[in-house]
């Protein structure tokens, strides 16, 4: 592993007639697919869903390759993938994905041209710290 993880964004479409179900299914997502989505490589991994159908995921990983051949290779994905698959007009999800290229990355442009650090002095903007920066008294 290398350590430098690399952003990855990817767009599928979800049949629109179908979109309770399908978020019904991801709010309860099976332990052993969470574990090995983990296990294999994927993190910050989320999905986003537009009322036409339109789904957008994003995740980090050092590999996305690597991180999507390690899932392939188990049978809790097998499993997962089959059920979902009728909510995909080709099938698998996992074999349609359609990875977009990033062209805007604030943070690099910032460090790049030496702004860094926050003008507010107020460094919980970045924390991945939810109680950073919030009222205790209420």
């Amino acid at each position: 592993m290398s350590g430098k993880r690399r952003r990855v964004c990817f767009t599928l479409t979800v049949d629109p007639d179908r979109l309770d179900e399908y978020r019904r299914r991801h709010a309860e997502v099976w332990p052993e697919m969470l574990a090995a989505l983990r296990d294999a490589g994927w993190h910050d991994y989320a999905l986003f869903l537009r009322e036409d159908g339109l789904l957008v995921g994003h995740l980090t990983t050092d590999d996305f390759a690597a991180a999507q051949a390690a899932m392939e290779r188990t049978d809790v994905n097998a499993r997962w993938q089959a059920q979902m698959a009728p909510f995909f007009a080709g099938g698998r999800a996992d074999h349609q994905m359609h990875v977009l290229d990033e062209v805007f990355d604030l943070d690099a442009q910032l460090q790049r041209a030496g702004l860094t650090g926050h003008p507010t002095g107020d460094a919980t903007e970045d924390s991945d710290d939810p109680t950073l920066g919030t009222d205790s008294r209420t």
